[in-house]
Formats: structure tokens, sequence, C-alpha cells
């Protein structure tokens, strides 16, 4: 993206341990829009990621950006891919995650698995590496819908959680990594202004 396209959009790659818009609450309101906001005031969100993911977040400049942007992630028009390290040797070296997902209410954040009320929820992974000394499996994600918490539920209903995962972990996966390896690493859209296609990308750090 060049720097006449800050007139339209913003690309950040987000840290992880950082809210993408601000929580309840005075110890909540540091947050990723809000950092950006304080010198674009126009810039507004158009997507999120879980507070412990980092990587690839877009922000509009201005109401009418907002909404072309915001179409195009709701009518799935934007490409993701995330990059994560998960517990376990993954057997098949691509495949599909189809679970319908539902907020776990007296557990929230938490989200689960439900087949009876959840959303329809599509992840798609490809493995990248496996290492046996580690017993940890380095793969692609791609998901096709954008439910909370899609890809690590996801995964740990296939039974490789992702490693640092304070939510969804066991004890052994929780403490493997004092991060969440998870990152979204690519994003492909056409922009906002010329339909041109965009293909931005932030390399994991980990």
């Amino acid at each position: 993206v060049c720097s006449s396209d800050l007139e339209f959009l913003i690309v950040l790659a987000k840290p992880p341990g950082l809210l993408s818009v601000p929580g309840r609450g005075p110890a909540h309101a540091d947050s990723l829009a809000t950092r950006v906001q304080a010198r674009f005031p126009d810039a507004r969100i158009v997507h999120r990621l879980d507070m412990s993911t980092s990587g690839l977040i877009v922000m509009a400049r201005g109401v009418e950006m907002e909404r072309r942007l915001s179409i195009a992630f709701q009518q799935r028009q934007v490409e993701k891919r995330y990059l994560a390290v998960v517990a376990g040797l993954v057997t098949a070296d691509s495949g599909e995650v189809a679970l319908p997902l539902i907020a776990d209410w007296p557990n929230r954040p938490r989200q689960k698995v439900d087949h009876a009320s959840g959303k329809p929820s599509l992840t798609l992974y490809a493995v990248l590496s496996r290492n046996s000394a580690s017993d940890t499996t380095r793969v692609e994600l791609r998901p096709h819908t954008g439910r909370s918490h899609q890809l690590r539920v996801h995964m740990l209903a296939i039974g490789h959680p992702i490693l640092g995962d304070e939510l969804y972990g066991d004890e052994a996966t929780r403490t493997a990594s004092p991060r969440l390896l998870l990152h979204a690493e690519a994003l492909s859209l056409n922009h906002p202004v010329s339909g041109a296609e965009l293909d931005l990308c932030s390399p994991a750090p980990f």
C-alpha cells in the first residue's frame, strides 16, 4: 500500500496483548483503534482480531471508506490467511473444519461447538511443517467465516489446540508459549476506490 493510500485506508500490524477496540472501563481503554485515532481522528475499524492474536488489521478513513470496506468483509470478498503453531502432529496435510459455533454464555468470552444452535463456520488448514521433537505442527489457516475465536475453537475441536492459548488450551498447551501462537499473516482485498487488488503481508514473528 502506497503512502498516498492513507487518504482511504490504513494497514496496521497489531501486536499480541493489545485490544483491537476499547473494552469496558478505563482499565481497557487502550486499544489499536484509539492509538490510531489519536493521529487519524477519522480512522474507523472494519474488522477485529482477538486481543491475544497478532497481525494485519485494516482501518478505513471516513464514513464512506468504512461502508465500502465493511461490505467487502461482510460479503467475504476479503481473503484472510493466518499462521499458527498447534499442539501435536497434524496427520493430514490439508483439510477443513466445518463446525457450528456459539457463545458459551456461562463461560464467556469462550465459544463452543453447538450442532443444534451454532452458526455455520468453516476453516481450511494446510500443514506447513511438523516438529516431532516438540510434538507441534506449523499450519496455515484460512477462515471462510469470521466467528469469534473460530480458529482457536476449530483447532481445539480436531485435537490440536494453538500453543499459548489461555482460554482453550490445557496446562501443557498454555505454558508452551508466553503468547498465543496465532498471527494474521496476509489479507487480499480490492482497494475501496481504485478496485486494484491489494495483497498485504505481515510475516509471523514466531
